[in-house]
């Protein structure tokens, strides 16, 4: 089975030592998302939460795949109770994006991510048709 590694400039931009995602087969194996670069970097969580939601849906949509499409995701985050803190506002977001669709999720506490200001990367498994 052949790879083929995708770039997404305009939606979620890479870093020089990776591909956004990876089509193998009928699966997008997608990065880590963050809101780097947005105006929601160093924003509160759920800010950047929203941004990254957003960046995985659109990179989904770019390949032809909807919400219901996503199989998994995993959730790194730099402080779980943070994370939680507002977790009405966290389960609108999902229901938002996934139109309540929702995938198997992990959710992992780290010390830190590439850049200062961001607290939530995701990356995430979708199902293409």
């Amino acid at each position: 089975m052949a790879l083929e590694r995708k770039e997404y400039p305009n939606i979620a931009p890479a870093g020089p030592t990776y591909s956004r995602a990876v089509k193998a087969g009928n699966l997008l194996f997608i990065s880590g998302c963050t809101a780097r670069g947005t105006d929601s970097q160093g924003k509160s969580m759920m800010e950047q939460l929203d941004v990254t939601l957003g960046r995985l849906v659109a990179v989904a949509a770019a390949e032809g795949a909807g919400p219901g499409n996503f199989a998994k995701l995993t959730c790194f985050v730099t402080s779980i109770a943070g994370y939680q803190l507002d977790s009405e506002q966290q389960r609108a977001l999902f229901a938002k994006h996934f139109q309540e669709q929702y995938p198997a999720n992990s959710l992992i506490e780290i010390s830190a991510l590439a850049e200062p200001g961001l607290d939530v990367e995701i990356e995430a498994i979708v199902v293409l048709d």
